[in-house]
């Protein structure tokens, strides 16, 4: 199946590494423009350059904060500068952060709403206007699969992505009318570059820390970014333009719930 982006534009957020840069790459070169959005202005710089080598779109870095309001707004500025439209959004900032509840401060559990809720609640409403314009538009709200699921000492980043799932339903009504289709991807064990931290953090070596946390998964491996990306890449083509209001676990059947 050859899946074309020719023509559409889209800005991702959390892009500059694992899934977020797979899923840049992968709109880049099935023909969209592309703004990536993340913190780091060194890692931004070497993922566009790295996409640049492989796509001849436009393909631009803008480094930004999502858990900051104002920031959100000048991302959005830059990207539609830059590109001149924006079609496809996908909001993809956050690590996982979790805790037991009694551990849960006022202050953790807020700044993963602003992250993680807020930044794609802003973002998207910047961009939705436009999309009910033109009707078309696509949204893809990376959350994981704790959403459905939540396990014990799993706060805040569940109960944030259960609050994600919600909007996405929400939007995909909302949007239905408009031909904007609202999706979201559910993650389980993917490689990405917080595994890679996490290994550093606890001293083990990273071939292990992957062996270790892959007999969770019932296919016996840890998922790639570049798998991820593929299914994203169809649900914001016209390929899939009967699928909104979704919510698609890629987790290996780790996931309890289907």
């Amino acid at each position: 199946m050859d899946i074309s982006l020719s023509g559409r534009s889209a800005i991702i957020t959390g892009a500059s590494k694992g899934i977020g840069l797979a899923m840049a790459t992968q709109f880049a070169t099935s023909g969209a423009d592309v703004a990536l959005v993340a913190r780091g202005r060194e890692a931004l710089d070497e993922a566009v350059a790295g996409i640049r080598a492989k796509a001849q779109q436009k393909v631009v870095g803008i480094s930004a904060d999502v858990s900051n309001a104002a920031d959100v707004k000048r991302a959005y500025d830059e990207a539609m500068q830059h590109l001149g439209k924006l079609d496809i959004v996908v909001n993809n900032a956050g690590t996982s952060n979790t805790m037991p509840f009694e551990k849960l401060t006022d202050e953790v559990m807020q700044h993963d709403l602003d992250l993680k809720l807020f930044g794609a609640i802003r973002l998207t409403r910047l961009v939705w206007p436009q999309m009910r314009e033109r009707r078309w538009g696509r949204v893809i709200n990376v959350l994981n699969i704790g959403a459905k699921a939540p396990r014990a000492a799993s706060a805040p980043t569940s109960v944030s992505r259960a609050a994600g799932m919600a909007l996405t339903k929400l939007l995909a009504g909302e949007g239905a009318p408009h031909n904007i289709l609202v999706n979201a991807m559910l993650v389980g064990l993917i490689e990405s570059d917080q595994h890679v931290q996490r290994a550093k953090r606890t001293g083990v070596a990273l071939d292990d820390y992957i062996k270790n946390a892959s007999k969770n998964v019932p296919l016996g491996r840890m998922g790639k970014p570049e798998e991820f990306a593929s299914l994203a890449c169809l649900l914001v083509s016209d390929t899939c333009g009967f699928v909104s209001g979704t919510a698609i676990n890629v987790d290996g059947a780790a996931s309890p719930v289907v």
